[in-house]
């Protein structure tokens, strides 16, 4: 019965010379080389040369020194100055200026050791891998002989011409010029730093999949996500799950689920839940919208939101279809979706009022067709704020809240100071509804209807303290139940406080509903709307 495989034993193939020596050397016959004839052991499909050998016949073992050369078929080679060898369990230990070497790459090391039965050699002593242009470092490594594989364990180090690569512990298939990583890593190429916990790369193709801390500084924007998959061929990166893409250039951050980055196009675009960051006079502008794009070069990036845009500061909020902000300029647009010729005909004033982007300071809401918002590109400080045709200002009564004090024009000129709203004018056919009452007694006295040219409205402690008529009013003072309900309201108005954003929770809400958004949309489709919207 046969328990396993017969162990081969090791053949003297030749030597020059063979002699013995029992006092140094007990039961081995030592075998020599001369000029023309080299020692030559074989063992199992390995042939050894040396100058010198140590041959050990009982126990099935050598020692040999001296250019020792290691042969395994066409494929694997060893070189050291020293190595010892057993035939029983197929094991060696190469030591001094070792090289191994396949068909892809050469590994240099002080010591070896390598199991033939696993077809494995692993050293511990600093080792360097050279395959082609790239140069791989380690203080520790297996190659595995089957796989065309090498594992490095500690510190390791690649340099190549076109990226280097740090990497706690990193497995590479010399063949394929493949990469994995199993620990903190980083990449650093001609135009992009990567780092990771764990991931993939292919150092031919120049493109990889990262996991665990992922992010990628590309195009002077940094990507972060949960996996980020990178093509530099194509310029390309996209990241899922807990996404963030930052500006390097403007410290501005957009936070989704999914991301990509188009280095050609120079863009980038956040969707699923994705929300920007943009410091504004030493504050946070906090926006959300089904889509984000950022585009344009480094000092002139535009930041576009599509689809339900919601925007949060600590005193200022808003809701629109779109948004366009402009860095160079420092010019924030609030767009509502186009209208169509037959539903500017269909549509009452005050459905349209519901399509116009609005605005909150406080208490007091302002909406038209188009919102701008100016701020200093230097300190991004907000100075200034625009509403272009049918502009309303509503604020609510803070003694009878289902009554509302009313302004409307064909546009609206605000300032700011010190981040605070300050000054709203209301300019080209100017209309009011304004409650009275008594000061002491808090009594309503009458509603206040008044038309002119332009009115200023000025405000403290965000709501408004007083109204002045820029040129001389027409109205008067009506009781309020001489006044009828519809006549209470400016054509137009609507008040929108179920869509107030009061903090930065209420951002991935859907308005009125309550419910995530869920339309997406691609690239293009950006894309072509920026274009659109720039007209």
């Amino acid at each position: 019965m046969t328990y396993g495989q017969e162990t081969k034993k090791i053949d003297i193939r030749q030597a020059a010379s063979f002699e013995v020596n029992e006092k140094r050397f007990p039961d081995a016959k030592i075998l020599k080389s001369n000029q023309d004839i080299r020692v030559h052991l074989h063992h199992d499909g390995m042939d050894i040369w040396s100058d010198i050998a140590y041959f050990y016949e009982t126990r099935n073992f050598f020692e040999a020194e001296g250019n020792v050369v290691v042969k395994q078929g066409d494929s694997l080679q060893l070189n050291s100055e020293y190595i010892e060898y057993s035939g029983t369990t197929k094991f060696a230990v190469a030591k001094r200026r070792v090289r191994l070497q396949n068909q892809e790459s050469t590994l240099r090391t002080d010591s070896l050791y390598f199991d033939r039965k696993k077809q494995e050699a692993y050293y511990n002593t600093a080792g360097e891998i050279t395959s082609e242009e790239t140069v791989i470092r380690s203080q520790s490594g297996t190659y595995v002989a089957d796989d065309n594989k090498y594992e490095f364990i500690t510190n390791v180090h690649v340099i190549d011409p076109s990226f280097t690569i740090h990497s706690e512990r990193m497995d590479y298939y010399t063949e394929l010029r493949h990469a994995y990583f199993y620990g903190a890593t980083t990449i650093q190429g001609e135009s992009y730093d990567v780092e990771c916990n764990r991931g993939f790369f292919d150092s031919n193709l120049k493109k990889g999949y990262f996991q665990d801390r992922a992010s990628i500084d590309y195009n002077l924007r940094n990507i972060q996500g949960d996996s980020i998959y990178f093509d530099d061929q194509i310029q390309y990166a996209a990241a899922s799950q807990n996404v963030q893409i930052t500006d390097t250039i403007g410290d501005n951050v957009i936070r989704g689920q999914y991301g990509e980055i188009f280095k050609e196009r120079d863009s980038a675009i956040v969707t699923r839940n994705p929300i920007a960051i943009k410091l504004v006079d030493k504050d946070s502008l906090f926006i959300h919208a089904d889509t984000l794009l950022a585009t344009g070069p480094a000092e002139q990036r535009i930041l576009t939101g599509y689809y339900g845009v919601r925007i949060f500061k600590t005193n200022l909020s808003g809701v629109s279809d779109s948004i366009h902000i402009d860095q160079k300029s420092g010019l924030i647009q609030l767009l509502r979706l186009p209208i169509s010729d037959r539903e500017s005909q269909l549509l009452s004033a005050r459905d349209m009022t519901k399509r116009n982007p609005v605005l909150w300071s406080a208490k007091t809401q302002m909406s038209g067709d188009l919102i701008h918002l100016l701020t200093d590109s230097t300190s991004n400080a907000i100075d200034s704020l625009k509403i272009f045709n049918n502009a309303i200002v509503a604020e609510q009564d803070s003694l009878n809240p289902s009554q509302f004090n009313q302004m409307k024009g064909i546009n609206l000129l605000g300032n700011f100071e010190d981040n605070e709203l300050q000054t709203i004018d209301i300019v080209k056919n100017a209309e009011m509804v304004y409650y009275l009452y008594d000061d002491t007694t808090q009594d309503l006295i009458g509603i206040d209807k008044a038309i002119c040219s332009a009115m200023q409205l000025r405000m403290a402690d965000n709501q408004i303290q007083s109204i002045t008529f820029l040129t001389k009013p027409e109205g008067a003072v009506y009781p309020i139940k001489e006044l009828p309900k519809d006549q209470q309201q400016l054509p137009g108005f609507y008040w929108r406080g179920d869509e107030m954003i009061r903090s930065k929770a209420d951002l991935i809400m859907n308005t009125v509903k309550n419910e995530p958004i869920s339309k997406k949309t691609d690239a293009e489709e950006v894309t072509s709307r920026i274009k659109l919207q720039m007209k």
